[in-house]
């Protein structure tokens, strides 16, 4: 990862003159337009130097190089140089301590990839954008099994090309930012250049075959007024899915008296679409961000992203052979209706997603204090449908598209700060900063039409068929098969308010002695209720080059409205033991009737206390950093096992569902403040620069972050379930989070230079990973892997460039480990960190005016 160390950005950079920084913000930067690529070269070239806005406040300027905590800034140019085209997947390739699920479990995370950073879900990350907190996605990770219930920033939806650069701030700051400050703050600061435009065109595809990818990308800049300016940028996205990486199957016909039926000739045996990249996504995203002076000490300013999004995503696939269930006729299969799909089916998730936020503030000088006031607006609106599938229980009248309902995040945020500086007889000034905040959220969770989740009543025949006889006299399952849709019993709508107060204090007490001090007060309306984060943070140099650094801080993360309202009923596949039993759960609201009488409490915040301590060292073009933290979280909100399986509480948990309104259930599961964790970990970022006359510039760095995670505690069964044979929380999701994810990350990165020519070479290293059950026996392994990118380009004109490249360019797989599964899929496993389908080509072209 680059860390940027010439004094050439310092110069390009200059820190907002009022310098304030709101409750949820981090100060905003201008960065001064350039030509060509001249303006990216020289940010990517210089960061040790450049001015950083998150995590300090008011007038505290503080370079990367001199930062109290680590912070990683990310230039322009080196979000570029990637065959990658979203947010996730770029960070995911630069940052060591950011890691995403090839396919972490079912649901909507299947087809929107949860992250993880320091090995804890992205909930545990604030994003912000320009400064302000950034809205959360509407889709819960309810099936997941990496960041499980997580309900994160789906930084996907913001623009490329909009971004100037990213700061990473990888401590936590929720006494400086509020709620899920807990990992660390990832700030993404638009493109404010002023003039000029760039337009790119990347097109790509995996090695063998599918995948394939055409985006379009531009910004454009105009000044506006006197000295004020506005940038807007658009992307458009396709992005098809792969070739499945799943073996084929050996029936997908039920045996004809014993024997294979004569349709297997033409059929395709290789069902499981979904096993690989399954999507097919076509996304536009736009943005504008705007500055207008309106006097010497005020600017008004506003930013907004615009995004839409289009999926379809092969989720499920399904043949009447039992064969694949070894040999007996099976629940699952007697959904399959030879009558609609005589071959089975592919099914498809799809999602038509709107999301949008807009910011609106004005920054100005009033009684020596630097003020500024600002309103944002966030709103993602999801619609959820199914395609080629069918609700099995109203028989072959079924029909095969359905709307399955509609799920909204909507989050507005009102802010009030101020910041003075005080001579005190310190080395430099004291630093005052404080604020108010206003925060309003709203979750709803809208039902679906009733075919896509009611009881049709049909009983398979005895036709004399293949499948009749198999079947005969079963009711398939309600509901459709894979998915399920939203029933007006699973319908919410809830909100909440959080009104927060904030006071920051910094200086150098000393030259070369930094201290700072923060605390933060919020309460929210809802079970959430008071809490109170402080931190505190020092840097000494003990020479110059040579200095430590580190700090504590309190902090939290208050339960998100879709984790305390989120309910939904679905069929699915529970395996217990080696078996694979088809059920019927429902997820319930934790303020339910039928989850209070199984033992569940109102949702209280997480809380974490944070260490961290570094050493930080700099000579000329040489830079290291060394960052050594522990995170301890209690009171972490996960899932319960699934209650009232055979194994697992059996009908007496379904007597207590039943006799609380909860019919025709096998069993049920809500989420829970279960489990106290502690990570630690250490994170090691080294450069050098060194510039030849004879063989150009060569810019390498290396990056390693580990982090473990361990259970320290793990609650008792509740009173109501006390006496009954029920394990909460079992093993499969206690290891899911422990390791799940590889512990340890190595990127080394050389980025060489010379005239019109540049080439990039990246080397990742992603340490091993277990992907449990809850049978030890049938763990399964994956070992480590290097995957490799690499890129080549060559500037023709100032204006015009092409580059080609490849993403693991040696098309490197997890280990074949494990059965292959009735669909084909599963050598794999799910959880690889860099994908299952390997290799990936592509080409850019770039053009600037």
């Amino acid at each position: 990862m680059k860390i940027l160390k010439s004094a050439a950005l310092a110069a390009s950079v200059s820190f907002v003159p009022f310098g304030v920084a709101h409750a949820d913000e981090a100060p905003s930067v201008a960065i001064p337009v350039a030509t060509a690529d001249a303006a990216a070269e020289a940010a990517d070239a210089a960061e040790g130097s450049a001015i950083i806005v998150t995590g300090a406040r008011g007038h505290s300027q503080r370079s990367v190089a001199d930062s109290p905590v680590p912070v990683d800034v990310i230039g322009p140019a080196e979000l570029k140089s990637t065959g990658r085209t979203g947010l996730k997947e770029i960070l995911g390739n630069i940052i060591p301590s950011l890691t995403m699920p090839a396919l972490g479990g079912g649901g909507t995370s299947a087809s929107v990839r949860p992250i993880a950073i320091r090995g804890l879900s992205g909930d545990y990350v604030l994003v912000l954008v320009n400064g302000k907190r950034r809205h959360t996605t509407s889709l819960i990770n309810n099936l997941s099994r990496v960041s499980g219930g997580s309900t994160p920033v789906d930084i996907d939806l913001i623009p490329t090309s909009a971004v100037g650069r990213i700061e990473v701030l990888r401590d936590g700051a929720a006494a400086q930012y509020g709620s899920d400050a807990i990992s660390g703050v990832i700030n993404i600061i638009l493109d404010n250049t002023k003039q000029g435009g760039d337009i790119s065109l990347t097109g790509g595809q995996q090695y063998e075959g599918g995948g394939d990818l055409y985006q379009v990308a531009g910004s454009y800049g105009a000044g506006i007024g006197d000295g004020g300016f506005v940038r807007i940028a658009a992307e458009a996205k396709y992005h098809d899915r792969a070739k499945s990486v799943a073996e084929a199957i050996p029936y997908v016909y039920p045996l004809v008296n014993g024997q294979p039926d004569p349709r297997e000739a033409d059929a395709d045996h290789v069902i499981a679409g979904g096993y690989g990249r399954s999507n097919r996504d076509k996304i536009v995203n736009t943005s504008y961000n705007a500055e207008l002076p309106l006097g010497d000490d005020t600017t008004l300013y506003s930013f907004s992203t615009l995004s839409y999004r289009n999926i379809k995503d092969a989720r499920g696939a399904y043949v009447a052979s039992p064969t694949g269930y070894g040999g007996q006729a099976n629940a699952q299969g007697s959904s399959v209706l030879p009558d609609l799909y005589p071959a089975g089916f592919q099914a498809y998730r799809r999602i038509w997603e709107w999301d949008w936020q807009a910011a609106l503030g004005l920054r100005t000088q009033l009684a020596g204090w630097a003020v500024d006031l600002s309103t944002s607006y966030g709103r993602d609106a999801v619609k959820l449908g199914a395609e080629n599938t069918l609700n099995p229980s109203l028989g072959p009248d079924s029909k095969a598209d359905f709307f399955m309902g509609r799920q909204k995040q909507d989050l507005w945020v009102n802010n009030i700060d101020v910041s003075r500086e005080f001579e005190v007889g310190f080395a430099k000034p004291l630093n005052v900063a404080f604020g108010v905040e206003h925060r309003w959220e709203r979750f709803q969770n809208v039902a679906g039409e009733p075919d896509s989740y009611r009881d049709g009543g049909y009983v398979i025949p005895d036709d004399g068929s293949a499948f009749g006889d198999l079947y005969a006299g079963r009711s398939p399952s309600p509901g459709l098969v894979s998915f399920t849709g939203t029933s007006p019993a699973d319908a919410t709508s809830l909100s909440r308010n959080n009104l927060a107060a904030y006071l920051d204090l910094a200086t150098d007490v000393t030259p070369g002695w930094f201290v700072g001090l923060a605390g933060r007060f919020e309460h929210y309306s809802d079970s959430a209720g008071n809490t109170f984060s402080a931190k505190a943070s020092t840097r000494i140099e003990l020479a110059p080059g040579l200095a430590v650094r580190g700090g504590v801080n309190t902090g939290f993360r208050a339960p998100s409205l879709a984790q305390t309202g989120f309910s939904t009923t679905q069929n699915t596949v529970t395996v217990i033991g080696d078996e694979r039993v088809s059920t019927t759960s429902k997820f319930l609201p934790v303020n339910s009737v039928a989850a209070q009488a199984l033992g569940a409490k109102p949702l209280k915040p997480e809380k974490s206390l944070n260490f961290t301590a570094g050493l930080t060292y700099e000579n000329g073009p040489l830079r290291l950093t060394v960052d050594a933290y522990q995170i301890r979280i209690d009171d972490r909100i996960v899932k319960t096992e699934f209650l009232a399986t055979a194994s697992n509480g059996g009908s007496a948990v379904k007597a207590i569902l039943e006799a609380n309104g909860v019919d025709d259930v096998d069993s049920a599961q809500f989420f829970t403040n279960a489990i106290d964790t502690r990570t630690r970990g250490i994170d090691v970022v080294g450069e050098y620069t060194l510039d030849t006359a004879a063989l150009g510039t060569f810019r390498l760095s290396a990056a390693y972050s580990y982090s473990r995670t361990k259970i320290l505690h793990v609650i008792d069964n509740p009173a109501e379930l006390s006496s009954l044979n029920v394990t909460l929380f079992g093993r499969q999701a206690q290891r899911d989070l422990v390791v799940a994810l590889p512990r340890s990350k190595v990127v080394l990165t050389s980025n060489w230079s010379s005239g019109p020519v540049k080439a990039l070479l990246r080397a990742t290293r992603f340490g091993q990973y277990t992907e449990s059950s809850n049978v030890a026996a049938s763990d399964r392994t994956f070992g480590a892997k290097w995957v490799t990118d690499a890129e080549v380009g060559y500037q023709f004109t100032e204006a015009l460039d092409l580059a080609v490249g490849a993403n693991n360019l040696f098309n490197v797989r997890p280990d074949k480990n494990g059965a292959i599964a009735w669909d084909g899929s599963g050598q794999y496993g799910g959880f690889a960190p860099f994908g299952l389908n390997g290799g990936f080509w592509y080409a850019r072209i770039g053009l600037k005016f």
